[in-house]
């Protein structure tokens, strides 16, 4: 390297040179070459697989054993290659110059150690402060740069106590702990609801700006990495098929892959003249609904006052951050769950008052998607045990041959093949999990679809093949749908009716068009405003 001081901007904080990953059997990443520069944002887009993960984590030396890394990359001095450095010598990296934030902070952080210690470790590990005292001050002033309220009581509580959102505020925390000059950031927002997703991108932003700390931001969502980087790179199948600025990349794309991510990321609803096949009667009904939680400390009314009706046929979305009674109000529709007062009839079924034996009406009737198919997919059963469970248990239960075939006809009917059946839910993709969850909601032939979250975990491109999919069904059978999200695009992509609700009332409901377009309550409008507009953040870019 040339004999530059390192603040200079030619000279690169993070050189990667034929970086190759692979395992036994193939290459997971072929050679690829990166430069990121002192203060520069660099994005990192591909669906689940392309080798965008693996990439980020072999430039802190944290691949999995059994993959193979060759090539170099060198940090900042050029001294050190990260892939052959020992493992001593990348402690001293980690944390202190380099930092990683990673998708979900329940799994990153530690349940059985409260998160001031958490935060307090980096600093006793690379001896950042020598006194007790000097790291309580540091970790209550690193706790209030996030804007965590009350640091000094957050520091005692432990992750479980925190909100999904509190808890990536610790995250950063602990990766701005010793003002590193790298931060790597894994889909940091993936899980987190709209306005607290807007709310850590600013906190980012703040974050990286005023320490003047380089990032690489990994995610499938487009309009995330548009509003939060300069520069942006396009894997696909382990290579880096397109670079270049943000804008000219985005609104200018030049390889077809990208040209596809882009086309995935525009959910443009659909005209709203459609023809509903119901007969317009009532399908759920619900009146003066009440859900509340007693501990020994306080209350929680998970459900204030909640009225509202479905008729057959029927699109509804329902919105709102955590915490707001989405959930909540599922369980109940579904009986999993009984409301403290109040009624709720679900295709003639009383389920504030239904037992076991008089729910088993409403299990045929009413089935659910929910949020993550790998953990509603018991993985040590096969796809046809998983897919025609819904089917056993009651009287008129067809017999295993018929079994087989219903199998078959709702896999074929969610794009999946029937020789699937006899597969492992490991064995598929993402994707073909939550089709698999599908077809297992549709073998009872039911009247109404219930949907928690049903796409949030999935890459961009396969969501939108998702959502077509449910788009379809619904038309096809006449479904009743009602969907859960905290994506308000993907409910103005499926649903004709939308219901807003916080701290477990309703806000605002109506027709969607009109709520989307002229929002009357202020709740509303910021759920809006901090939804991710690809085109909004690239015409702002431009005009900046």
């Amino acid at each position: 390297m040339a004999a530059q001081t390192p603040e200079s901007p030619e000279i690169p904080l993070v050189d990667v040179e034929g970086l190759r990953i692979s395992s036994d059997s193939a290459d997971l990443v072929h050679p690829l070459d990166l430069v990121i520069r002192p203060g520069e944002r660099v994005g990192l887009i591909g669906e689940s697989g392309s080798g965008k993960s693996l990439t980020a984590l072999s430039l802190i030396g944290l691949l999995p054993d059994e993959l193979k890394p060759s090539g170099s990359v060198f940090f900042r001095d050029g001294a050190t290659n990260v892939l052959t450095a020992p493992e001593r010598d990348m402690c001293k990296l980690r944390g202190r110059r380099i930092s990683m934030v990673f998708q979900e902070p329940m799994t990153a952080l530690n349940p059985l150690m409260q998160v001031g210690k958490q935060v307090g470790e980096v600093l006793y590990h690379h001896r950042t402060l020598s006194s007790r005292r000097e790291v309580s001050d540091r970790v209550q002033e690193l706790l209030h740069s996030v804007h965590l309220p009350d640091p000094a009581q957050t520091a005692q509580a432990y992750p479980h106590q925190l909100s999904g959102g509190q808890r990536q505020r610790v995250m950063l925390a602990m990766a701005f702990a010793n003002d590193p000059d790298l931060l790597i950031c894994d889909e940091p927002t993936t899980a987190l609801d709209v306005t607290v997703q807007r709310q850590v991108l600013d906190l980012l932003d703040e974050a990286v700006r005023t320490r003047g700390t380089s990032l690489l931001f990994v995610s499938h969502d487009l309009a995330v990495v548009a509003d939060t980087c300069d520069r942006i790179l396009v894997m696909e199948h382990g290579r880096i098929v397109e670079a270049g600025p943000v804008v000219d990349v985005l609104s200018d794309p030049q390889h077809d892959y990208t040209k596809k991510l882009l086309a995935a990321s525009r959910l443009e609803p659909p005209s709203r003249d459609r023809e509903t096949r119901g007969s317009g009667q009532s399908l759920i009904r619900i009146d003066g609904l009440h859900r509340r939680f007693r501990s020994r400390r306080r209350t929680v009314n998970a459900l204030n006052d909640v009225s509202m009706t479905v008729t057959e046929g029927e699109r509804l979305g329902i919105v709102g951050e955590s915490g707001s009674g989405k959930t909540t109000l599922l369980k109940i529709l579904a009986g999993l769950d009984q409301p403290s007062s109040g009624t709720a009839e679900v295709c003639g079924v009383d389920v504030t008052r239904a037992g076991r034996r008089s729910l088993r009406p409403l299990r045929e009737r009413l089935q659910i998607v929910f949020q993550d198919p790998m953990g509603s997919l018991d993985p040590r059963m096969s796809v046809q045990q998983i897919v025609e469970e819904p089917l056993i248990g009651h009287r008129d239960a067809p017999r295993a041959p018929r079994r087989r075939e219903l199998v078959a006809e709702s896999l074929e009917a969610v794009g999946i093949p029937a020789e699937a059946a006899q597969r492992f839910p490991h064995q598929f993709s993402g994707g073909q999990r939550q089709r698999i969850s599908i077809a297992r909601a549709l073998i009872t032939d039911p009247d109404v679809l219930v949907a928690d979250e049903p796409v949030s975990a999935l890459d961009v491109s396969v969501q939108a093949q998702v959502l077509d999919l449910i788009q379809h069904l619904v038309d096809e059978r006449g479904l009743t749908l009602v969907m859960v999200s905290h994506d308000l695009s993907v409910v103005r992509y499926l649903c004709d009716r939308v219901i807003v609700m916080r701290h477990g009332q309703i806000v605002e409901s109506g027709e969607t068009r009109s709520i989307y377009e002229s929002p009357q309550d202020d709740y509303t409008r910021t759920l809006l405003e901090a939804t991710p507009s690809l085109d909004r953040v690239l015409a702002s870019r431009r005009t900046s």
